[in-house]
């Protein structure tokens, strides 16, 4: 098999929007390929940062060792996914909604709005979509049916910087044992 240099890419965001959310208790039906309309109740976090989004696959493995020292077999102790982006639209309720909890976000930016943060808030199960064209035009869309805040990096509130939340996603398997299903699709001109 040769190279082929058309299938190195790089990822942007689809200009609409690229990432959404909502709750898993909403029972929202999860697309299944890259051109399907997202169900309603779904939102968009708004922009990210300028680093985009970044994917880890975190594996790990234990050797068993027969009397001796001989390796004599691997065992995977961890098979994790995770996601890691900033979201930069401070002021929205979605967002502040995915750090601190839908129950704890109440109001509008207008009419006045109030972040509660509770040390007893452990997270809420969301799922997420992730669109975005890679070069090419080829369309990819990422769905998380089942991911957790896991992390969240501390705020900078300065003039020369936008006030974000760098969250990062734990996922949890599906009914079907799966955390990240991904679409692939190029133009119908490919």
């Amino acid at each position: 098999m040769a190279n082929t240099a058309t299938n190195v890419t790089a990822g942007k965001p689809k200009v609409e929007g690229a990432i959404y959310t909502a709750l898993k208790s909403a029972g929202l039906t999860l697309p299944t390929d890259t051109d399907a309309s997202l169900a309603s109740g779904f939102e968009c976090v708004g922009y990210i940062s300028e680093d985009g989004v970044k994917r880890a696959k975190e594996i790990s493995s234990e050797s068993i060792k027969a009397w001796g020292g001989d390796t004599v077999m691997q065992t995977r102790t961890a098979n994790d996914a995770n996601f890691t982006f900033k979201m930069i639209e401070y002021l929205s309720a979605i967002v502040q909604k995915v750090v601190y909890g839908a129950d704890n976000v109440s109001g509008t930016l207008a009419a006045g709005m109030t972040v509660k943060d509770k040390p007893s808030f452990k997270g809420e199960d969301r799922v997420w979509v992730m669109d975005q064209i890679m070069t090419g035009n080829v369309k990819c869309r990422i769905v998380i049916p089942d991911a957790v805040v896991t992390a969240v990096s501390e705020v900078a509130y300065k003039d020369n910087e936008a006030a974000g939340y760098e969250v990062t996603l734990g996922t949890i398997p599906d009914a079907t044992g799966v955390t990240v299903y991904e679409y692939l699709k190029a133009p119908a001109s490919l």
